[in-house]
């Protein structure tokens, strides 16, 4: 039977999947584990959506470049099939007792040449799943021979969910409240787009122009961006979010949120050309200048706008605009309209 300590351990990992700050949430994980299970090394690794790899997410007593190494050779042995198909995550220990000697870790060359020259005696690994999708694995080792019975591997199974949670890059979009639960949505990251569980990939990213626009985005330290954008005839509202999860590229990806929608208001793209550029602070004589128009057109332009917004001054119609994200930014022009993370310029 647990004890208090240990549920109160689980119980606080996984209070930890509501963090924003993955990284250390996973690191505060492994640490709470340590206090309710004994070891002296622990790893937990995530499946690097973008390569197939296992990436470390955190991990004490094991050097990343390790850690990895270690589980791309583990997963082409015959024990990390019992662990991905075990309900409870195997132990050495468990395993001497009650596995065959064609069967035991401890008398494989896994265990001979990697574990036990590092001073391990007993071990224990669980598969994370997430939604039923494997995203990675949790390992721990010791020095004590014996040290991971049947209570040791109950509780490591009830924190497993939690810490796939954490360990899962393409988990926590329901952290963004703005998002419909239905629309498009994908990450996008310096080395290619990451699709999301039960979601379409917006068209938006397969528009070459729209991609700069992504690049502007990160290079202005932006947190969020709302705008509109035409993909063909069509228009969408568009979403940004710094996502900031999970290991290597992930953690430089951004969230991109798709809905299709008419132009609001009854604009006309012209005019959404228009009201942006007013909202950042240019003159009618800078807007003619810069869509290459007369002023008397822009002047033209503006009158509409201002109708068709209900709005009584260009003042009022521009911070529609930014409250609304009814905006057409060009990738130089972000730095007037993203909300930006902290620290931040």
């Amino acid at each position: 039977m647990l004890s208090h300590h240990q549920i109160a351990a689980a119980t606080r990992i996984g209070m930890l999947t509501r963090q924003r700050d993955t990284a250390a949430a996973c690191a505060e994980a492994l640490h709470t584990l340590g206090g309710a299970l004994p070891q002296d090394a622990v790893t937990m690794v995530g499946l690097d959506p973008l390569t197939g790899a296992h990436v470390q997410v955190a991990g004490i007593g094991y050097a990343p470049k390790i850690s990895e190494a270690l589980a791309a050779e583990f997963v082409g042995t015959p024990w990390f099939r019992k662990v991905v198909t075990q309900p409870l995550p195997p132990s050495i220990s468990q395993d001497s007792v009650s596995g065959s000697a064609e069967e035991r870790f401890c008398d494989g060359r896994f265990y001979a040449e990697r574990v036990r020259p590092a001073g391990f005696r007993d071990g224990m690994t669980g598969a994370l799943r997430h939604h039923g999708r494997y995203v990675g694995l949790i390992h721990l080792s010791t020095e004590r021979a014996g040290a991971y019975g049947t209570e040791a591997q109950h509780l490591l199974a009830s924190v497993m969910p939690a810490l796939a949670a954490l360990a899962d890059p393409t988990a926590p979009t329901d952290d963004f409240h703005d998002l419909s639960e239905t629309a498009a949505a994908a990450l996008a990251t310096p080395g290619g787009v990451v699709d999301l569980p039960g979601r379409t990939r917006p068209r938006v990213l397969d528009d070459a122009v729209f991609h700069p626009l992504l690049r502007a985005f990160d290079a202005v330290h932006g947190e969020r961006l709302r705008l509109l954008w035409p993909v063909g005839r069509d228009w969408r509202r568009i979403v940004l979010h710094r996502y900031g999860r999970g290991a290597g590229a992930i953690r430089q990806a951004v969230l991109v949120h798709e809905t299709p929608t008419d132009l609001p208001y009854g604009l006309s793209p012209r005019e959404l050309e228009v009201l942006t550029r007013a909202a950042m602070g240019h003159t009618n004589q800078d807007i003619a200048q810069g869509l290459f128009l007369s002023p008397r057109t822009v002047h033209s332009h503006v009158e509409h706008m201002l109708r068709k917004t209900g709005t009584s001054s260009r003042a009022e119609a521009t911070a529609l605009a930014v409250r609304d994200g009814l905006l057409r930014p060009a990738p130089e022009d972000l730095a007037h309209f993203v909300e930006r993370r902290p620290g931040g310029r």
